[in-house]
C-alpha cells in the first residue's frame, strides 16, 4: 500500500519505515530538514543494513527557504594501495565486488553528515541525532522483508566476506522477516561519535581502529587515506524547464544523465501519461542521456568536458531530433549496478532536502570491520582494470557514482524533492515520478504508485531487456514489442527492479505532501 503523508509542519519519506519514524521524531523536537535527514542516514545505517551503512557513501541537496540550492558531495576516493598493477598482480581483470579488494575506497557517509550539519546550522547535538540508531543498533530491530531477502539471496557469496556472517547471522542462522538483530560494535561506534564528533571517524579513534581493520583484510584504503578525506560543497547542475527549474548532482555522479532524460523528454510529444508514447518517449530519452553519460561523466578533475554543455536548448533539441517515434534504439549500452536509499525532508520552514545514501552494490563489499561494525562499501567495482577506460582505478580518484539527489522549484510555487534507489534505474524512475506529477497533474501518491519500468540489467543479472511490472496495459506492452523494444514482464505487480521512489512536495499555501513507495519498507510520515 502507498504510504501518504500531508502537513503543514513537516513530511519525512524513507525506504525504511524506523528511519521514517526517527525523521519524523527530529522534527518534532525542533530541529530541521538537514538534522532529519541525517539523523535519518544514521538510523537506517543501522536498520536497513543491504542497501546503506556508515561505511558507504552519500550525497545530500538542500534548498533554503530563500531559494539557495546547494550539494553536499560525500563520495570517497580509491585508496592509496588501490592501482591496476596491483588487482592485475593478485590475478583480477576487474575489481571484486566482495571481500577486501572491493573495500577499496574511503566512507564519506560521515563527512558528509558532519559538513551537512555545518552549512545547515544545525542545533541538536549528535546524541539526539544518533539516539534511534544507538539504540536499534544495541537493543535490535526487527529485520525487515528487504533485508531478509537480501540476506537469503546473496549469503554464499557474502559468508566469506570478513566479518559478515560475525555480524549479520543472528544465534547462527539467517535472519528472517522479523527476527530480531543487534549490532553491539556499531552501537558503540556511534555512541562514540556522539561525544566525540563526526571528524573521528577520520583522524580519531574509529578512524584508527577502521584503518587497523581495513589492513588487516588486506583493504587498499590506508590510514592516511582516512585522515586526509573531506567531504566537499559542489555547486549543482541545473536544468530549466518550462515548467520549472531541476537541480542535480554534477561528474562523478550521474545527475547529468537524470537532467537529460527531463530536458529530452520535453521536446517529445509523450502523449497520456498512461500511454505507449509516455513509456517509449521516456525509455529512449533515457538511452540517449546514457550514451552521453557513459562518455563524458568521470571524477570531475580528469573530465574533458563541460556537464552544463550538454544541458543547453539547442543541445537538448538535438537529442530529441534523434529520437524515432516508432522505433527503439538498438540496446544495450553498459549498464550500472547499484542499490542504495534515498530519503527526503521538507520541514516547516520550507527547507528540502534530497538525500541518498548508498553500499554501491546490496551489502556492499560484505567486510565488517570487527572493533566497529562497519560494514563497508564497493563502490570500488565503478572503476576499470584499464588505464584506457573512462574511469580507471587510480588511487586518490573518485568513482563514478549512480547516486544522484534532484530538488525541483516549480513556476506555480511548488517545491519538490524526489529520488529512488537503483543503479541505472534511478534516473528512470527520477523521471516517471516527477513528470507524471509535474507534468500530468498526477497527486503525489498516484506519481509514485503508478506502474513502472526498467531498461536494462540490475545486480546478479545479464539481461539487458526494457522490464515492465505487469500492472501496465497489455496493449502499452504489446505496442512497445512491436517498436522493437526488447520486452521482459517482471513477476510482481511492484517490483523493487524498478525502484524505491520517494516525493514530497511543499505547496503554495505550506501544505507538505509525501508519499513513499509500496515497493519498499518504508513510509512517508508528517506531523
Amino acid at each position: 500500500m502507498i504510504s501518504r503523508a500531508i502537513s503543514d509542519k513537516g513530511v519525512v519519506a524513507a525506504p525504511d519505515a524506523l528511519a521514517a519514524e526517527t525523521g519524523r521524531a527530529i522534527l518534532e523536537e525542533g530541529g530541521n530538514a538537514v538534522e532529519a535527514a541525517v539523523a535519518m542516514g544514521a538510523t537506517i545505517a543501522v536498520t536497513y543494513p543491504h542497501m546503506s551503512s556508515l561505511g558507504g557513501d552519500g550525497f545530500m541537496m538542500v534548498r533554503e527557504p530563500d531559494g539557495r540550492v546547494g550539494l553536499v558531495e560525500a563520495c570517497g576516493p580509491a585508496g592509496a594501495k588501490a592501482t591496476i598493477g596491483a588487482y592485475h598482480k593478485a590475478g583480477h581483470g576487474t575489481v571484486p565486488p566482495r571481500g577486501a579488494l572491493g573495500a577499496a575506497t574511503v566512507a564519506g557517509v560521515a563527512g558528509g553528515w558532519k559538513l551537512a550539519l555545518e552549512a545547515g546550522r544545525g542545533r541538536l547535538p549528535l546524541k539526539v541525532l544518533f539516539s534511534d540508531a544507538i539504540r536499534h543498533a544495541r537493543e535490535g530491530f526487527a529485520v525487515s522483508k528487504g533485508q531478509a531477502a537480501n540476506t537469503a539471496k546473496l549469503a554464499s557469496e557474502l559468508f566469506a566476506a570478513p566479518g559478515f556472517a560475525a555480524q549479520f547471522l543472528n544465534e547462527g542462522k539467517l535472519p528472517g522477516e522479523g527476527a530480531i538483530l543487534k549490532q553491539p560494535k556499531l552501537a558503540d561506534t556511534l555512541e562514540h561519535l556522539a561525544r566525540a564528533g563526526l571528524d573521528d571517524f577520520y583522524r580519531g579513534d574509529v578512524g584508527r581502529e577502521a584503518a587497523g581493520d581495513l589492513e588487516a583484510i588486506g583493504s587498499p584504503v590506508t590510514r592516511e587515506d582516512l585522515r586526509s578525506y573531506e567531504a566537499r560543497l559542489r555547486e549543482p547542475l541545473m536544468l530549466a524547464l518550462k515548467s520549472g527549474t531541476v537541480w542535480n548532482a554534477p561528474p562523478p555522479t550521474q545527475g547529468l544523465a537524470s537532467l537529460l532524460i527531463l530536458g529530452i523528454a520535453e521536446r517529445l510529444d509523450l502523449g497520456r501519461q498512461d500511454s505507449t508514447d509516455f513509456v517509449h518517449g521516456l525509455v529512449e530519452a533515457t538511452k540517449r542521456a546514457f550514451l552521453i553519460r557513459d562518455r563524458a561523466i568521470t571524477d570531475p578533475r580528469y573530465g574533458d568536458d563541460d556537464p552544463k554543455s550538454f544541458l543547453t536548448p539547442e543541445r537538448l533539441q538535438q537529442e530529441a531530433a534523434k529520437i524515432a517515434r516508432d522505433r527503439a534504439l538498438p540496446w544495450p549500452a553498459p549498464p550500472g549496478e547499484g542499490d542504495t536509499v534515498w530519503m527526503g525532508v521538507i520541514d516547516r520552514e520550507g527547507r528540502a532536502v534530497s538525500y541518498i545514501q548508498s553500499l554501491y552494490w546490496e551489502w556492499g563489499s560484505g567486510c565488517v570491520l570487527p572493533k566497529t561494525g562497519i560494514l563497508w562499501q564497493n563502490r570500488a567495482c565503478a572503476f576499470a582494470l584499464d588505464e584506457r577506460a573512462r574511469n580507471p582505478l587510480q588511487p586518490g580518484r573518485l568513482p563514478f557514482h549512480t547516486l544522484n539527489p534532484p530538488i525541483a522549484k516549480m513556476k506555480d510555487g511548488r517545491v519538490i524533492t524526489y529520488g529512488s534507489m537503483g543503479g541505472d534505474g534511478q534516473p528512470q524512475t527520477q523521471a516517471a515520478i516527477f513528470v507524471r506529477h509535474a507534468g500530468y497533474g498526477m497527486n503525489v501518491a498516484e506519481a509514485v504508485d503508478a506502474p513502472r519500468w526498467r531498461l536494462g540489467k540490475s545486480w546478479g543479472e545479464t539481461e539487458t531487456t526494457l522490464k515492465l511490472e505487469p500492472r501496465m496495459d497489455g496493449a502499452i506492452i504489446e505496442q512497445l514489442a512491436a517498436r522493437g523494444h526488447d520486452i521482459e514482464v517482471l513477476e510482481k505487480p511492484y517490483s523493487s527492479e524498478t525502484g524505491h521512489a520517494g516525493m514530497i512536495v511543499r505547496h503554495p499555501d505550506g501544505r507538505i505532501e509525501g508519499a513513499h513507495d509500496p515497493r519498499a519498507d518504508g513510509g512517508a510520515l508528517g506531523l
